[in-house]
């Protein structure tokens, strides 16, 4: 295998001061920059990537569901906005019979790579997708990739090194699994990784930045009532440069903040911003496994994968949930759509952090 990837604790939080000294950002107030044009549909649960140079610069939006949160809504309807642009763009639609939720997507040297997700029929019944669809903005066209060996939706991903994408954990039919899945795009392969050694969940937050993956919460399964519930957990995942597929995992420090359900993350720099999410799960209309609608947040979090600490950072202007990732719109991080109170599927794209150095 080796041969074949050649090429305590705690709670430690720093003050606002340390914020501003480490990120050069306001600890009191959200600086807005640029404002980004509305998404043509109000969609949440929906992969969202970036693409921050050449051809194809700006952001996208796969699948999701729309403001009607049922069955019949799950979509399979795709957009991209050119940076600087003032409006978004239809692409063609994901292939498939049918549209699908809890998709991760990803860039990698200029092209989207989007994973599995799952469909949900008339009866209710939801199946996880296998599906790794590629968007080549070169050629404006869909490419299939080698299917994903553990079908997954809702799990936590990332990229290394702008080489290989990880797939951490998730629901896969009738439960979650362990299992770290790496997608290589260059052979277009699937690797297992070291298995996650927490608690399998699905709808988790989390990222990659360097060569250290952190995910945080999620839901897990029960074998008795309630069905499901968040579990409080936060994982570090030290991928080893010269083997990646081998992952020293280790329980990081307790996270600020309550637990979150389908938060929102990506990485600035050495650090990891989660921001929105609910700290009661839900199926995909909003309305919590309790029976009780789930409430989304508004704080925004950090931890810097060298320090091992984490940061309170403001507030983001709106509480939000249903996400599968941030994305990088004008040196800041913005959530895509996604739910607001009261369930409301929204189409506005909002800042939660700035992100000094991004593109």
């Amino acid at each position: 295998m080796a041969n074949a990837w050649r090429r305590s604790r705690g709670v430690t939080l720093l003050s606002a001061l340390s914020v501003v000294g480490m990120l050069g950002v306001s600890a009191s107030v959200l600086k807005p920059r640029a404002t980004v044009p509305d998404l043509p549909l109000a969609v949440a649960n929906n992969a969202v990537a970036h693409i921050t140079s050449g051809r194809g610069r700006g952001l996208y939006s796969f699948m999701g569901i729309d403001s009607t949160r049922t069955w019949r809504g799950i979509t399979r309807r795709a957009f991209y906005l050119a940076a600087g642009g003032s409006s978004w763009n239809e692409l063609p639609p994901v292939p498939g019979r049918h549209g699908r939720l809890a998709a991760l997507a990803f860039a990698v040297k200029g092209r989207i790579y989007l994973f599995g997700g799952y469909t949900v029929d008339s009866a209710g019944a939801e199946v996880s997708t296998p599906d790794v669809n590629i968007w080549e903005p070169g050629t404006q066209r869909w490419l299939r990739g080698t299917d994903i060996p553990v079908p997954v939706d809702d799990a936590v991903g990332g990229v290394w090194n702008d080489s290989l994408i990880y797939l951490v954990s998730g629901w896969h039919n009738t439960d979650n699994v362990a299992d770290v899945q790496i997608y290589d795009p260059s052979s277009d392969r699937w690797i297992a990784a070291t298995a996650f050694p927490g608690i399998p969940v699905f709808g988790a937050t989390g990222s990659i930045a360097g060569n250290t993956i952190i995910l945080i919460d999620g839901t897990r399964r029960n074998t008795q009532a309630p069905r499901y519930s968040i579990t409080s957990q936060s994982w570090t995942g030290e991928i080893d440069p010269r083997q990646p597929d081998r992952i020293v995992w280790r329980e990081a420090p307790v996270h600020p903040g309550p637990p979150r359900y389908r938060g929102a993350a990506y990485f600035c720099g050495s650090q990891v911003i989660f921001a929105g999410g609910t700290d009661n799960p839900y199926n995909y209309n909003g309305i919590g496994y309790d029976g009780r609608p789930s409430a989304p947040m508004n704080e925004v979090v950090a931890f810097d994968v060298n320090a091992r600490l984490w940061l309170n950072r403001p507030s983001a202007p709106e509480r939000t949930m249903d996400h599968r990732g941030l994305v990088v719109y004008d040196g800041a991080l913005h959530v895509v759509g996604g739910m607001r109170a009261d369930q409301r599927v929204s189409a506005s794209v909002t800042q939660v952090a700035q992100c000094l150095g991004a593109r």
